[in-house]
């Protein structure tokens, strides 16, 4: 059943929280931090180019609901910094990520004198200052500014860089992608100091002329001296406005410090005999962290990925509710129903808490560093496909061990053969059955079309297997499929020698079960409308089903396909999509 508009937008808002505020402001300021570096590497090209630049950047940024929109993000950017100084107890990447905060923090401090030059002294006094007088400002009164001007745009650039880096680095296609935005982050940010600084030498050797000088350096440009004294006055009070909220963002992390420890102490238990002792407040992966206690967490502890999840052993009516930006992940993976399953970057319990992680701990920023991204954990839209072989148990009473072995070895390689054939990974083998992964060399829509003509393969090779194993088999051997796509993590799990490669996510856990309900409902294949949808298949093709799928609120559509025709038909149906 389709999801209405309204419950859409409830799941949207229901994700959203101060991080992904942070980076939605983040975005507006690097797409204008962008512009004006371009507009700065005009100046390789001439003054004249530097000029056009500015005028095509201002009537864009300037334009009212664009200029609302930026100085919003920049306060709200701004205040989201000194609070997430406050806020952070423990930083997940040892160096990049107090480096980000740090570099954020700086860009205001070193910023205000050049907003307040160009900006207010246009706002309150209508003066002209454009890249003529500031360059000349910074290239032949004050030198040294120069260099201040170069730090700058070192300074925004590497944070805006290094908040990228932790946005995209877990999306699909971030490892393509990784070495032309590299190139980008390296190449954009040398032409615009290039750009400035032969601007800089321009301006310096055209204001030896005196003509230059009374046309650029006139009092309407570049204002008295009683207006430069207000925007330094209105400077002095920002930089002391400033200083003081870090100041206090500061103070305030060491009286909740003091404050914790009065309060009291809380015993954290791992299920494996290490128990911590750490102050209330913390949430369980920073109390790991700061005790060195190994706890995966691929997106850092931002509440992007489920990895950190931990099961709570115990009575959980004392912990506290999940935040919106929690139950949203815990409802996408599946977990949202259990109040035993939480993320420990968000639960911050206020009692002795015993609880085991679910995924166990190789995930670590040092692995995360030398490792693929793709082998650690990484989003992707995959199609899932379990298969099962039905009567096996029967089939072992009544056979000597080898005799089973080999048959079931058989149907799995009958099964692996279809799959590998039609462009899918066989990933798991887990008894009589195996999940087969599509999706991970190719798009949405083939990986469905994939794994149709997969399930329409898997019963034609059945079908040859058992007219080869008819002397053998009283009965033949019979299967079910249950297909269904979405966004799931991929990546290794295990434990040390024993990782494997696989999926893991609400997409899977639906396939597994819609693989059981061929049995209920006497069917060979269930597909979600998902794998129909993005397929391309008619939706006239095959019968549909409203089924309960335990751990989702509302029913899924499906479709059930029975029988070698309802197969082909599956294939042909795609092929016509296809062409």
């Amino acid at each position: 059943m389709a999801e209405s508009p309204q419950t859409r937008l409830t799941k949207f808002f229901r994700g959203v929280g101060v991080r992904q505020v942070r980076l939605a402001c983040g975005l507006v300021l690097f797409a204008y931090l962008v512009s004006h570096f371009v507009n700065h590497a005009l100046g390789n090209l001439s003054m004249d180019a530097l000029a056009l630049g500015l005028s095509a950047h201002m009537l864009f940024w300037q334009f009212l609901p664009v200029a609302i929109l930026f100085y919003a993000a920049a306060l709200v950017h701004t205040g989201l910094g000194i609070w997430a100084l406050y806020e952070r107890r423990q930083f997940r990447w040892k160096a990049i990520e107090p480096l980000q905060l740090v570099l954020g923090l700086s860009v205001p401090a070193l910023i205000i004198a050049h907003i307040a030059g160009v900006r207010l002294g246009q706002t309150l006094f209508g003066h002209e200052k454009l890249y003529p007088q500031v360059l000349y400002a910074y290239w032949v009164v004050w030198p040294y500014k120069m260099w201040l001007m170069f730090l700058v745009l070192a300074v925004a650039w590497v944070h805006g860089c290094i908040g990228l880096y932790f946005w995209l680095r877990m999306k699909a296609f971030f490892k393509t992608a990784a070495p032309y935005l590299l190139a980008a982050a390296v190449l954009i940010p040398v032409l615009a100091m290039l750009g400035l600084y032969q601007g800089g030498r321009t301006v310096a050797a055209e204001s030896a002329s005196a003509e230059w000088r009374a046309e650029n350096l006139s009092a309407e440009k570049l204002g008295t001296a009683a207006e430069q004294n207000t925007l330094d006055r209105l400077v002095d009070a920002f930089l002391i406005g400033y200083l003081g909220l870090v100041g206090l963002a500061l103070a305030g992390r060491g009286v909740r410090a003091l404050l914790e420890r009065r309060h009291g102490m809380i015993t954290l238990s791992y299920g494996n005999g290490r128990t911590v002792r750490v102050p209330k407040g913390l949430s369980v992966l920073e109390a790991s962290l700061r005790n060195n206690v190994p706890h995966a967490s691929v997106c850092g502890g931002r509440a992007r990925c489920s990895t950190c999840r931990i099961r709570i052993i115990g009575d959980c009516d004392h912990l506290p509710e999940p935040s919106k930006r929690e139950a949203f992940v815990l409802n996408r993976v599946g977990a949202g129903a259990d109040p035993a399953i939480r993320l420990a970057c968000q639960l911050r319990p206020e009692t002795d808490l015993s609880f085991f992680q679910i995924f166990l701990p190789q995930i670590t920023a040092a692995t995360l560093r030398t490792s693929s991204p793709s082998r650690i954990g990484e989003e992707r839209y995959l199609v899932s496909m379990f298969v099962d072989m039905r009567g096996s148990t029967r089939l072992a009473e009544k056979r000597l061990p080898f005799d089973t072995v080999f048959i079931v070895n058989r149907f799995l390689g009958a099964v692996s053969q279809a799959v590998i054939e039609c462009g899918g990974q066989p990933n798991q083998f887990v008894g009589d059955g195996q999940l087969a992964l599509f999706g991970l060399a190719a798009p949405a829509q083939t990986a469905c079309r994939q794994a149709l003509q997969a399930a329409a393969a898997i019963a034609t090779r059945v079908g040859e297997l058992n007219r080869f194993l008819a002397h053998d088999l009283r009965e033949p051997i019979r299967f079910g499929i249950g297909i269904h796509a979405g966004e799931v993590i991929i990546g290794d799990i295990g434990y040390r020698d024993h990782m494997v490669f696989t999926a893991l996510g609400d997409a899977v856990n639906v396939a597994a079960r819609l693989q059981d309900m061929t049995k209920s409902l006497s069917c060979e294949v269930i597909f979600s409308e998902e794998v129909r949808k993005t397929a391309g298949i008619s939706a006239d093709a095959l019968p549909s089903h409203d089924v309960e799928i335990r751990g989702r609120a509302e029913p899924m559509r499906v479709r059930a396909a029975t029988g070698a025709s309802s197969l082909s038909a599956l294939v042909e149906d795609t092929a016509v999509a296809a062409a």
